[in-house]
């Protein structure tokens, strides 16, 4: 059986069918699993320790060594993806109805799908459409791996007193200090941050099986078509506005859409953020269905987006006169 294959072939496969397998499992057999021993701590309460365990591999990658363009490139990305998903997210905050959904879409989904981009998409796309300063942009762009930017946002909005966003300090360092030994280790030892990296992946479809036994079917058919529309703005907010800011700038704007996307590791940020403030709990299983429709939606639509934007450039010379300017 060619298994991995098939998983391969599905955008976002080793997360969200793993996902949808525990969902199904959970609507249909709730107790199936739930037998204590090794089986419940692997197969149904193991998500917290995993996503933990990505978070600290996830730090490993970033490092502050990047110099030149690469670094502004990065930072900008990094910024603007932030910014546009915030700024929908206390939208949606301030005009929640009394369910705490905005259009059907819950915000703490909002601010973690727009604000966490798929790095192997966007180094794919950089790769073919950009030059190898927009793809040492990368490392800075790993700083949106993970609930970090998603619960900045939310204490922002605490402190403002538009939410009820705030996190104690030891929250904060609580879920965020895997990730920051992560960045010590990748910035202390690069072959062993190497080493870890090689096991990120496997992570995945186990935290996704996991964090799938707590969702019933119910909740993907209520949050399945806010996802998709979820998905659908994520590419054309955040990835158009990349386009035009890069354009403006002077930088490829096919690199500035390449993060129109949500990464598959954000579908663990609603768990991360209820580990931190157990007031976003109800609303946390909605969240994660409809950050994993985007991750689906946007996989899919994102390329054919930049394609549509590459054919557009061409009748003003392409992004070969982008890659021909010299780094600055």
């Amino acid at each position: 059986m060619n298994i991995k294959a098939t998983l391969d072939r599905i955008p976002g496969g080793m997360m969200v069918v793993p996902l949808l397998l525990g969902a199904t499992i959970n609507t249909f057999f709730p107790n199936a699993l739930r037998i204590g021993g090794f089986t419940e701590a692997l197969f149904v309460n193991s998500s917290s320790t995993l996503i933990a365990l990505f978070l600290l591999i996830a730090g490993t990658q970033i490092t502050f060594k990047t110099a030149g363009s690469s670094v502004g490139k990065g930072v900008t990305l990094l910024v603007v993806k932030w910014a546009i998903g915030a700024a929908l997210g206390l939208v949606a905050i301030l005009f929640a109805d009394s369910s705490g959904l905005f259009l059907g879409l819950a915000p703490l989904a909002i601010i973690a799908a727009m604000t966490n981009s798929n790095g192997g998409l966007y180094i794919a796309l950089a790769g073919q459409y950009g030059k190898e300063d927009d793809k040492a942009a990368y490392p800075f762009l790993a700083l949106s791996d993970g609930p970090f930017l998603t619960m900045v946002a939310l204490s922002i909005f605490g402190a403002m007193g538009f939410a009820n966003g705030m996190f104690s300090p030891m929250a904060f360092v609580a879920v965020l200090l895997p990730l920051i030994v992560g960045v010590i280790i990748g910035n202390l030892d690069r072959n062993l941050a190497e080493w870890l990296h090689k096991g990120s992946d496997k992570l995945v479809p186990f935290f996704a099986f996991s964090l799938g036994m707590g969702i019933n079917f119910s909740s993907i058919i209520q949050g399945g078509l806010g996802g998709i529309m979820l998905g659908v703005l994520t590419v054309l907010l955040t990835g158009g506005i990349g386009y035009l800011l890069f354009k403006a700038i002077g930088w490829n704007p096919i690199v500035g859409a390449s993060e129109g996307s949500t990464a598959g590791n954000a579908v663990g940020t609603p768990a991360a953020i209820v580990a931190a403030n157990a007031s976003f709990g109800p609303i946390a299983e909605i969240a994660t269905v409809q950050i994993a429709a985007s991750v689906v939606t946007t996989a899919i639509l994102l390329p054919i987006f930049i394609g549509f934007l590459s054919k557009r450039l061409e009748k003003s010379g392409g992004v070969e006169k982008y890659n021909q300017r010299p780094s600055t």
